[in-house]
């Protein structure tokens, strides 16, 4: 993929970011633990530098959350929706998206896991940083990513 960056530089900022955010949604009263997540959240992980947010909500409140959250923000990617997962795209200065999901459910625990370890696991991060460069393309990224992703978040 072209046009990719080291994330540390950008953590920070990514960082602000979340904690801007997430006061607008206390504001708003809405429910939930905001985390930062994708290559932003990991040292030394490849970026297009945009911010991924994740928001875990306990399950009986997802529905309302989500419902809430449309009228708000514009949906994104609505072809990755599923039961237990809602993904929008919030303004600011940097690209930054917002994946919602219930605690516990199959994709919060993919997140929060694959991230972890990308964290933690050095050797992941080569192979996460490695499958980023290999990419030809979104599409091709994509895919390699959900593979890799699946390989070794457990979920």
């Amino acid at each position: 993929m072209e046009n990719l960056v080291l994330s540390d530089d950008l953590i920070p900022e990514a960082r602000r970011t979340r904690d801007t955010f997430a006061v607008a949604l206390t504001s708003a009263g809405v429910p939930g633990e905001l985390v930062l997540t994708g290559g932003l959240s990991v040292p030394g992980a490849l970026t297009k530098g945009d911010v991924d947010l994740h928001l875990r909500v306990e399950p009986h409140d997802f529905g309302d959350v989500v419902a809430r959250l449309e009228l708000a923000y514009p949906v994104a990617s609505p072809h990755s929706w599923a039961a237990t997962l809602a993904v929008f795209d919030v303004p600011g200065t940097r690209a930054t998206g917002l994946a919602v999901t219930p605690r516990g459910s199959e994709h919060d625990l993919r997140f929060s896991r694959t991230w972890w370890r990308l964290r933690h696991e050095p050797v992941l991060l080569e192979q996460y940083n490695a499958l980023k460069v290999a990419a030809t393309g979104a599409a091709d990224y994509e895919e390699a990513k959900s593979r890799f992703f699946s390989s070794i978040s457990g979920a």
